[in-house]
This record gives C-alpha cells, sequence and structure tokens, in this order.
C-alpha cells in the first residue's frame, strides 16, 4: 500500500507541475498534454475512474475531480481534442508552454522557450534552458514521440493499460559539447573549453509507481582549455604557514580517504557513472539530496573553483574541472591536492592541520585507526567535529564501514580495525581555540 499512496503522490505532483517528472530523463512529460484539457473537464462522466484504474484528483477552481489517469491520456491525445490545442499556450512552473497540431502526422507538439526543469536528485535548483521540445503521437494504447532540445534529441515510445504507463525512451551518442551547449548562457567555461566525446542514455519509467531504470554511456570525454595545469604546483587555499602535504598516495590517511570518498579513484577519468546512477536513484526516490556521486577529482575542483552550491550548473561545470584536471595533473597530484585542501570541520583544513588538530601528530605518523576516523569525518566534516567535540566519537557506523574497504589489507586485520573502532576513546578535540 505504501508504494501505491507514494506513485499516486507521484502521478499527482506530475500532473499539477506539468514538466516535474522532465527530471526523470524527460519522458513524464507526456502528462503535459493533460493540461490542456481544463476545458475538457466538463466530460466528468467519460472521465470519471473505473474500478481498478489508475486514478487521481485535480483541482478544477473550487471543485476536485477524481479522473482516470489513462481516460484522460487517451483524451488528451485523441486526434480531435489535441486539435483544439493548436496555437494555444498555458503557464506552467516549466515555463510558458506552447502547443502545436500537426494534421499530416497527427502529432501534438509542445514547445517551452525559455524552459526550467525540476533536478531533483542534482541539487536544489532547477535546469534552465533556452528551448525544449516534445513531441507526442498515439496509436491505440502506443504512445510515441520525441523530446528535444538545441541539437539532442531523444525518442521515447510508452504503453498505456487501465493500470499504468510504461515507458521507454533512448537518446543515441551525441556530442558532449551539445549537451553542454544547452547551459552556455549560464556556464561561461563552455565558451572557452573544448569538449570532446559523446554521451547517452536509455531509461524506463513505470506509473504510476514511478519505477525506473537508467543507463547512461559516455565515451572518449575529454576537455581542454581550462588552465587547470596552473594548480600542479598550487598550495593549500586554507591552511597558511603550513607546508604542502607529504603524504605518498599510498599513506594509510590516503588510502582511509579513497576508502571513504572515492572506491575507484584509480579506475575512472574524473566521473564514475556507477556512482552517479545508484545516487541519482537514490536522491529521486528521497525527493533530496540524501546521497553524493562526486569523485575525489569532482570534490577537488569544488575546494578550488566552483564552490559547493547545491545546483545543478555547479555540477556541470565541477565536471568539467574535474575531467581536465584528470589529464592535466594525473591522480597522484589531484589525490595530494585534495589531501592539502580538503575540509575537516571547524576551518581546519588539509591533513596535516587535521591530524595536528586532533591527534597533535603529523598527517604521516597517523595509524590506522586514527586515518580512517579522520577520513569519515570528510563526508560532513563540520557536523563530525561537532560531534566528536561534544560526545567524544563521530559516526562510529560510517567509520568502521570506512575501515571496511581500506586497501590493500588483509580481511582479517579490515575486520579487527572495524571492532577496534566500537571501543576506542579519542581525546575530546579543543575546536574554535
Amino acid at each position: 500500500m505504501a508504494g501505491r499512496h507514494s506513485g499516486e503522490a507521484f502521478v499527482k505532483k506530475t500532473v499539477k507541475t506539468i514538466l516535474r517528472a522532465l527530471t526523470l530523463l524527460g519522458m513524464a512529460t507526456v502528462v503535459l498534454v493533460l493540461s490542456g484539457l481544463g476545458l475538457l473537464l466538463i466530460a466528468r462522466q467519460a472521465l470519471k475512474p473505473v474500478p481498478g484504474e489508475w486514478a487521481t484528483s485535480l483541482r478544477v477552481g473550487s471543485a476536485t475531480v477524481e479522473v482516470g489517469v489513462p481516460s484522460l491520456i487517451w483524451l488528451g491525445t485523441t486526434p480531435w481534442v489535441s486539435a483544439m490545442l493548436d496555437g494555444h499556450s498555458l503557464p506552467t512552473r516549466a515555463g510558458r508552454i506552447h502547443m502545436r497540431w500537426q494534421v499530416e502526422s497527427e502529432t501534438l507538439e509542445l514547445r517551452c522557450s525559455p524552459c526550467s526543469i525540476p533536478a531533483r536528485g542534482l541539487g536544489v535548483e532547477a535546469f534552465r534552458i533556452d528551448e525544449a521540445r516534445l513531441s507526442v503521437r498515439r496509436r491505440g494504447s502506443h504512445l510515441e514521440g520525441s523530446l528535444s532540445s538545441g541539437n539532442l534529441v531523444a525518442a521515447w515510445h510508452g504503453t498505456l493499460s487501465p493500470q499504468a504507463l510504461n515507458l521507454k525512451f533512448n537518446l543515441p551518442a551525441s556530442p558532449i559539447r551539445d549537451g553542454y551547449a544547452l547551459f552556455a548562457s549560464v556556464i561561461p567555461e563552455v565558451r572557452q573549453a573544448t569538449i570532446s566525446g559523446s554521451f547517452g542514455f536509455s531509461a524506463t519509467l513505470a506509473l504510476p509507481s514511478g519505477n525506473y531504470t537508467l543507463k547512461p554511456h559516455v565515451d572518449g570525454f575529454s576537455v581542454q582549455g581550462l588552465g587547470t595545469a596552473t594548480f600542479m604546483g598550487a598550495r593549500s587555499t586554507c591552511s597558511a604557514g603550513l607546508r604542502k602535504s607529504r603524504l605518498s598516495t599510498d599513506s594509510l590517511l590516503a588510502r582511509a580517504v579513497l576508502a571513504a570518498e572515492d572506491q575507484r579513484f584509480f579506475e575512472h577519468a574524473g566521473f564514475d557513472l556507477v556512482e552517479f546512477t545508484s545516487a541519482f536513484q537514490r536522491n529521486q526516490r528521497e525527493g533530496q539530496i540524501e546521497r553524493g556521486a562526486s569523485t575525489l577529482s569532482q570534490q577537488l575542483a569544488r575546494l578550488l573553483i566552483t564552490g559547493s552550491e547545491r545546483t545543478p550548473t555547479r555540477k556541470l561545470r565541477e565536471l568539467l574541472y574535474a575531467v581536465e584536471m584528470e589529464q592535466t595533473l594525473g591522480k597522484a597530484r589531484i589525490l595530494r591536492l585534495y589531501l592539502d585542501n580538503a575540509p575537516w570541520g571547524d576551518g581546519i583544513c588539509g591533513a596535516d592541520a587535521a591530524a595536528r588538530q586532533y591527534f597533535g601528530l603529523r598527517a604521516q605518523e597517523l595509524d590506522a585507526g586514527q586515518a580512517v576516523w579522520l577520513a569519515a569525518m570528510l563526508h560532513n566534516p563540520a557536523m563530525e567535529a561537532h560531534q566528536w567535540a561534544t560526545t567524544g566519537q563521530i559516526n562510529v557506523a560510517r567509520a568502521q564501514w570506512v575501515a571496511t574497504g581500506l586497501r590493500p589489507m588483509l580481511r582479517s586485520e579490515r575486520e579487527e580495525l572495524s571492532k577496534s573502532l566500537t571501543e576506542v576513546v579519542w581525546p575530546i578535540p579543543a575546536l574554535g581555540q
């Protein structure tokens, strides 16, 4: 029952906000057609849900009308109804939607310009693009069309039944530069960078459950022209007076940081599609940012360049810098720069500063338990520092999880290390002094 209730809530939001579900790769914008049917709600009996039909309620003026969603979609995509929408427009949260009916192909085309697209799972703000276009055509219980913006065109199709709408869509391999071109007005780096490679995706979406799959693919992604090579000799931005870290990439703290923040660091090219997909799905389910997917390279770009504002635009900028840094700096330098600049709470920045403040040691002198403890703080340094100062503990469960990922180390040693973290009592740090 809980799944059904959450599904109904999803449908209501989709119908009321029109392009809300565009975040789920755009497919639920099929429901945009429904917003143009306000003038047809006089046909309440035709739209009244039958027993067992997928239903939702719509507010029309001061009244609330219960409707069968499949019936509403069916009616809205019927040629004579769609023809009535030709030339009309309506305001939505995504922007003003303009509708055109193509008689020969029996296709309803919808265009918003500019468009604001909610991006649950990527940030608190919406994507803003100059224009998006959606085409919708129905043949019996089969729906199909395209979703496009700029030079990008994704094809979609779906099957409608009394209980559900099942959708599939695909964006074929397309130039990554064409994707970034959609945001050239808000991402200045797009105009100065040379962006190569291709990307695409395939996905499914089931309504009203909201269950979906996403399979992105990226090939040959490279970036030039952002000047990240200048960071080769950069010093810490927040630990004045401290020399650059001498930690090697195989030091205990470096290895613990990788276990905590980026376990596939030496395998990816600055971005991790596996982690992104998992995080995106969880954040979509929760309706907020519950899990990040940033690689260490992306986190370094955030620390040195883009800042930490949770917006889709910042994530896209961060990705450009991360990919170029992988090419100009290499893994070892990226890791050392991260260790020199990572925040550890209460204004503490950099591995050496953290080791001295919390344990009175140099970073390379930390033992495995101390290294894991510090690395476990990085997911939320300010909160963990406060908790340690007030309770004598950080999130022990997370520290244990980091310990289990520490490599190279025998499994028995990792298990023993994890167990020891429940018993150890570190000195409470004196922060803010």
